[in-house]
């Protein structure tokens, strides 16, 4: 083999392997996050279409804390500050989100559990997160997370001092189509509305 050959061949592996890294850069978000679904690490909380219904005579207060980027104009805030429930059983609360600007916003939340390792016990069966929310001046919504803690919690025994959960969410400000078309929509009923 000669060298002009070597050259291609090293040329072929090179541009190969920055596919294969564009590639990988391009899937490591969804791979962390589904990894991070399956294991509960970094406070991931796991999501699934129902609860087993086996309840333990064993208490979980759960604290829910929301917070907004700099940048989100909204008002957000959990109706309760914490529940105690038993290990298994249902939980319910309801968040309120509220624009005060004169025009609409568009948000995405995102969440974590606290402390980490309670991430992979703590279970939602119906969430607002990740989905976009767009509110239109001035309007409130609640938006409802029903969830329940595993009850293969109680078979952990690095769980035995658990007896606090936080459930953290914070919403981010969003540009979408989906926005574009609320506001134009708006604009369009309001004609005497100006954009700001």
């Amino acid at each position: 083999m000669d060298l002009k050959q070597k050259n291609i061949r090293v040329l072929k592996y090179t541009i190969g392997f920055v596919f294969f890294m564009v590639a990988m850069a391009y899937a490591s978000v969804p791979l962390y996050d589904m990894l991070c679904r399956v294991t509960g690490w970094g406070g991931t909380t796991r999501m699934t279409k129902e609860n087993p219904h086996k309840v333990l005579d064993r208490d979980i207060t759960v604290r829910f804390n929301a917070d907004v980027a700099r940048d989100m104009p909204w008002s957000f805030r959990p109706e309760l500050n914490e529940v105690t429930l038993k290990v298994g059983q249902d939980g319910f609360i309801s968040y309120t989100a509220f624009n005060p600007l004169s025009q609409p916003v568009a948000g995405t939340a995102v969440y974590n559990v606290t402390p980490l390792k309670a991430g992979k016990y703590f279970y939602k069966t119906q969430c607002f997160c990740f989905n976009e929310q767009i509110l239109n001046p001035q309007q409130r919504v609640h938006m409802p997370v029903v969830f329940f803690v595993d009850p293969a919690i109680a078979e952990d025994p690095e769980m035995d001092d658990l007896k606090t959960i936080t459930l953290s969410y914070t919403f981010f400000r969003k540009d979408s189509e989906a926005l574009e078309k609320a506001m134009e929509k708006f604009y369009n009923d309001q004609p005497n509305v100006k954009i700001n």
